[in-house]
């Protein structure tokens, strides 16, 4: 996502003192006093509050693990965040990476868009850093690299999401796709293209835009025009408002939509009502939805006096097993986390567990479908098949 910030603020959060840290945690054998954990999201742009989300959770976690006291080869520890903001871009996503690495983090919690992940993922593979990543285009783990680790389900299994569900819950036979032109949405799109065609639907409409466009009228205009019933997107929260609204001025409001998971988020329920249903399919199942939630929750509101936008309990959860890796390898070293990480059964205390295949997928991802409400998205169903 593109902003007016320079690139030179983009990554101002990294102090040049740290360059030489990262050399001189690889050749020592002893744990630091201060193990450095890198959390890279968009954390300005309009993919902010979600950023901001990831890296709360994270910050959680790490405040609640150094109240507790972690000890690695009997010797004290804390964890130290490193945040910076990747812009949702891939070249900005390429340069925080290289930051990180020179900063001597030993593991990335990070980045949210998966062209940015794709994109840094061969970087800190090079320093085998773990990359555990949030983002769900099935590319990421594709690339062969032993460092990366997906903490949800991937697009494969949303896309089938997306058609099972428009098949059987929508009645409408004219649907319209539209993507935002970046990898994570063009692939899920295509997905979803391949599941409603397989069910007989006709795609009246596939506009491929980007993930800027804010301007919807004459989309809104052709949607009309073709009598779409139903709209499949992949398309950001802030977006589809913009899209529902110009649907609206010209009184075209008797259609479905369903997004993906990066509509799913507090401010996309500025939408309720613009239309005749609004849903969203997730590999990000609400903390409501775990025993563990409740208290989570609670403790977040205290701390940030705000809701969780999108994912923070994920990125909370990654956290705790990330540590709980450290702990069991008895080692600080990024290679010895990477390999802990491929072998643990993490507990998670918000969902549970996180455990990796060898491709660094999540064994526990499922996709759930959710209705927005006037009282927040409510879940329908959700699956680790479809």
């Amino acid at each position: 996502m593109s902003t007016h910030h320079s690139r030179r603020g983009a990554i101002s959060l990294l102090a040049l003192g740290l360059a030489s840290s990262g050399a001189l945690l690889q050749g020592c054998d002893s744990a630091p006093s201060t193990i450095k954990i890198g959390v890279a999201q968009p954390l300005t742009g309009g993919l902010a509050a979600l950023g901001q989300d990831l890296l709360n959770g994270v910050n959680l976690a790490v405040e609640e693990l150094n109240k507790e006291g972690v000890r690695v080869k009997g010797k004290s520890v804390k964890f130290e965040v490193i945040a910076v903001d990747d812009r949702a871009n891939a070249d900005t996503g390429r340069e925080v990476a290289r930051q990180l690495v020179d900063a001597g983090v030993v593991a990335v919690i990070g980045h949210l868009n998966s062209g940015v992940s794709i994109a840094a993922a061969p970087i800190y593979a090079e320093h085998n850093i773990a990359q555990m990543a949030i983002s769900t285009n099935p590319k990421y783990t594709s690339l062969g690299l032993s460092t990366t680790f997906r903490l949800v389900a991937n697009d494969t299994l949303q896309a089938k999401a997306i058609g099972s569900y428009s098949v059987t819950k929508f009645r409408s036979t004219k649907f319209a796709v539209i993507d935002d032109g970046t990898p994570y949405g063009k692939d899920l799109a295509a997905g979803a293209i391949q599941e409603l065609t397989g069910a007989k639907k006709e795609i009246v409409i596939h506009a491929s835009l980007d993930d800027k466009t804010r301007a919807f009228d004459e989309l809104a205009g052709k949607l009309k025009a073709g009598g779409v019933e139903a709209i499949v997107t992949t398309l950001n929260d802030f977006q589809t408002v913009a899209l529902l609204q110009a649907l609206a001025k010209i009184s075209y409001t008797d259609v479905y939509l369903l997004g993906g998971d990066t509509i799913k988020t507090t401010d996309m329920l500025k939408g309720v009502g613009m239309g005749k249903g609004l849903y969203a399919t997730s590999p990000i199942l609400e903390a409501k939805e775990f025993a563990a939630g409740g208290a989570f929750l609670e403790k977040y509101r205290a701390k940030y006096k705000i809701a969780p936008a999108y994912a923070g309990h994920y990125t909370y959860d990654a956290m705790y097993v990330l540590a709980a890796a450290i702990r069991r390898t008895e080692s600080a070293k990024p290679a010895d986390i990477v390999q802990a990480l491929r072998k643990i059964d993490g507990y998670a205390p918000v969902t549970g567990s996180m455990k990796w295949d060898a491709r660094g997928e999540q064994r526990y991802g499922v996709i759930g479908v959710y209705a927005a409400t006037e009282k927040g998205w409510e879940s329908q169903v959700r699956s680790d098949t479809w």
